[in-house]
């Protein structure tokens, strides 16, 4: 049997192939594989120009950068791997890095719930600095992630614009009470806790299948980041935005500890490199350019009404999100939760 590029590196079979039938020793000389390679994989295509503009970039600096010492293999659009295959390929040693949406990936990584958290969403919006490389919320991240063996080398230094809620004209959501018994595509754990009480028939749908789920009626509405809407171009369906900050995300690059820490102190630089410029320009290129420059225009040319949620909505929706915070603290643990709500919040 012939195996795809996609499936060699899926399953690991010539790895394995490769040392049964060769004992482990290598084919080519030493000089010749002298460069490391990395594999590394989005399910993110182009069209979500804002959020793969962190990633494209990223891998381009190290391939300008890694001369004979580094060497990116890096496949998006889903070409290797699909969203809910990557984490599970990472842990396998499938892949060496991938860059992944945190709120897809809270029910296996709990302690990324903190990007996400209703009430803590819009001060970490604010206040981008709280998770820079080296901040004390990025160190305590890091270092709940290292007891799986995992290494989050950039946050993009912050959170996306949040997630709000938006909806049909055949369903329109333009206040928290008409999100009651509606019908919402919801990825974000956080989120759909957070809208449980209002007895919502919460769907995961992906990205990909969104569209036509609001054309034919599947949903009513969904809880999106503006990137989602433009890049699937949901705005053709949809005719109301009601700005109420759901949840949020980052696009963030992972690696396993132990591989990051097996790399050369060159290569390591090479990446660490890569990862600084990643902090110093994704998230604020995102939310004070593409955003407010391309996105909300075109969202407003297409017609959709933008709703800004009442003084009692907020108060009301913030109220909620204490039972959110608890079952949150209950995962990652008291202390744990505790310091990291109080650093995203500048408490701490």
């Amino acid at each position: 049997m012939t195996l795809s590029r996609r499936q060699v590196l899926k399953y690991g079979s010539f790895a394995t192939a490769g040392a049964t039938l060769f004992g482990g020793q290598s084919l080519l000389s030493r000089q010749a594989m002298a460069a490391t390679t990395l594999t590394g994989v989005t399910y993110l295509p182009p069209s979500y120009k804002a959020l793969t503009y962190g990633s494209d970039r990223f891998v381009e600096i190290i391939q300008e950068n890694g001369g004979d010492i580094l060497n990116m293999d890096f496949y998006d659009s889903g070409q290797l791997l699909k969203a809910d295959e990557q984490l599970p390929a990472l842990r396998a040693r499938s892949i060496d890095f991938m860059f992944h949406t945190t709120s897809y990936i809270t029910r296996s990584v709990p302690i990324l719930g903190i990007t996400g958290l209703p009430g803590v969403i819009g001060e970490l919006y604010r206040h981008p600095e709280r998770l820079a490389m080296g901040s004390p919320l990025m160190e305590l991240i890091n270092e709940v992630l290292g007891q799986e063996n995992l290494y989050m080398l950039s946050s993009g230094q912050g959170v996306l614009e949040p997630e709000y809620i938006w909806s049909t004209e055949a369903s329109p959501i333009r206040s928290l009470e008409e999100v009651r018994g509606k019908k919402i595509r919801i990825v974000g754990f956080e989120a759909t806790q957070a809208l449980e009480s209002y007895d919502i028939g919460a769907t995961r749908i992906p990205s990909s299948e969104t569209y036509m789920a609001l054309q034919l009626g599947t949903v009513d509405a969904g809880v999106f980041n503006i990137s989602t809407v433009i890049g699937r171009s949901l705005h053709e369906q949809l005719k109301y935005c009601y700005k109420l900050p759901m949840t949020g995300f980052t696009v963030a690059p992972f690696m396993l500890l132990d591989r990051w820490e097996s790399l050369s102190t060159e290569e390591r630089e090479i990446m660490q490199g890569a990862a600084q410029w990643y902090d110093d320009n994704f998230i604020d290129h995102c939310n004070n350019d593409i955003y407010p420059n391309e996105y909300w225009p075109q969202v407003e040319a297409e017609g959709v009404e933008i709703i800004e949620p009442s003084e009692a909505d907020l108060e009301t929706f913030n109220d909620g999100a204490e039972a959110v915070w608890n079952h949150w603290k209950e995962e990652v643990g008291e202390d744990v939760g505790n310091r990291a709500i109080a650093l995203a919040l500048g408490e701490a």
